[in-house]
């Protein structure tokens, strides 16, 4: 039997459950009552939902009424493009002929803000996809361009989930907000690794899930600026003040505010730990690794992620090859896992197809130490080595 010590790099994807998490939750399985009950085990229920909605709300620096749950970010992004289609269409459902109908986001955003963006542009409303520089960061000069009075939402992520880089999002809110436009960020990779405050943001919406914060998977949040719009994406019941139907997921919900609770907790600790490990890592594969490029912003960055392109080599091939060596890391972003399309991220930074498709993103979390990364950088250059001898072999 094989006894080797797992190592896992592929945080952005998801995390595990953290202890206190896990407890936390195995507690409240003995809460069954519903939280939209009168009596006293619905309102034991609505109790501790209540609480998580203060932490999580503590961690976004906002007050707790401004936020709802979901069943995740993709639930929580398309509520908000939902909510601004509904404000830019007619009684049909189709674009108004004037007035605010031009949505403004970027072209690395995450899948489910890229296709959202992509069905409406179907529907016949102007979405326009903002081009980025070579590190990922959004051109401001297009976008001061792409503003005018008929933008309506400004959608732009504030971290990417396969680069790392970190948006200006309180100025790119703030250009918004003059031109009369409503901003929302999907912060689902920023949270609990950079500070995050909702309020000085400037932003109207914002979106947070708890699998990335070491809490289970199926619930997130979305934080709403008091006054902003929003147009139930589920209908139903009166819970979540009408905004979000349905029965509430106690148990996750309460996995999430003991998540968001340690988060606010560790939140330096954590940076400075996987800022120093992350360094490690890329200045070892640097010394250790002849012809890579390193993907992202050098500063402006989560301080978890590494993105390396191999050329020469396949990505696949690395990740398969790693994880037989018992390292786990992603070729991209887990919702495109499966697709042999090269990453629209990267190709979007200017990578090309061919360094599109030999990049690693390696991502750090809690369970991360130095003898994991020495373990990588002992185990990686080899593989490497292997993979570009057989693809000289195969262009002969």
């Amino acid at each position: 039997m094989n006894n080797t010590k797992r190592i896992y790099l592929d945080y952005n994807a998801t995390t595990p459950l953290r202890k206190e998490v896990r407890e936390a939750m195995v507690d409240d399985l003995a809460v069954f009552g519903n939280a939209s009950s009168m009596h006293g085990s619905g309102r034991e229920a609505r109790a501790r939902i209540e609480e998580t909605r203060q932490r999580v709300g503590e961690l976004l620096g906002v007050p707790a009424k401004t936020i709802i749950f979901s069943s995740g970010g993709s639930e929580s992004n398309n509520t908000v493009f939902g909510t601004m289609r509904a404000l830019a269409s007619d009684k049909h459902g189709a674009p108004l002929n004037s007035g605010r109908r031009v949505f403004i986001t970027s072209s690395i955003e995450h899948p489910c803000i890229f296709n959202s963006a992509r069905y409406l542009e179907s529907l016949g409303y102007k979405v326009i996809f903002l081009p980025v520089d070579e590190t990922g960061r959004l051109d401001m000069e297009q976008y001061k361009k792409a503003l005018n009075e008929e933008t309506l939402l400004v959608s732009v992520m504030m971290a990417n989930n396969e680069i790392g880089t970190v948006q200006d999002i309180r100025e790119i809110a703030s250009l918004a907000r003059a031109a009369g436009a409503f901003v929302h960020t999907d912060a689902v990779q920023a949270v609990g690794k950079i500070p995050v405050n909702a309020a000085e943001l400037g932003v109207d919406y914002l979106t947070t899930s708890a699998h990335k914060i070491y809490g289970p998977k199926g619930i997130g949040a979305l934080y709403i600026k008091e006054k902003a719009p929003l147009v139930p994406l589920i209908h139903g019941g009166h819970q979540e003040d009408g905004m979000r139907a349905g029965t509430y997921n106690n148990f996750g919900i309460l996995g999430f505010g003991k998540a968001a609770e340690l988060a606010k907790q560790s939140l330096n600790e954590y940076g400075e730990k996987t800022g120093l490990l992350r360094k490690k890592l890329r200045d070892g594969l640097l010394e250790k690794v002849p012809d890579i490029k390193i993907n992202g912003h050098e500063t402006y960055v989560l301080p978890n992620t590494l993105n390396v392109s191999f050329p020469g080599a396949e990505g696949e091939a690395i990740l398969l090859s790693l994880d037989l060596a018992g390292i786990e890391v992603s070729t991209g972003s887990a919702c495109a896992s499966g697709s042999l399309e090269p990453s629209h991220v990267l190709l979007a930074i200017g990578a090309g197809p061919e360094l599109a498709h030999g990049s690693i993103r390696f991502s750090l979390g809690m369970g991360t130490d130095e003898t994991d990364i020495d373990n990588v950088l002992d185990k990686l250059p080899p593989i490497i080595v292997r993979l570009r001898s057989m693809s000289a072999l195969d262009r002969k």
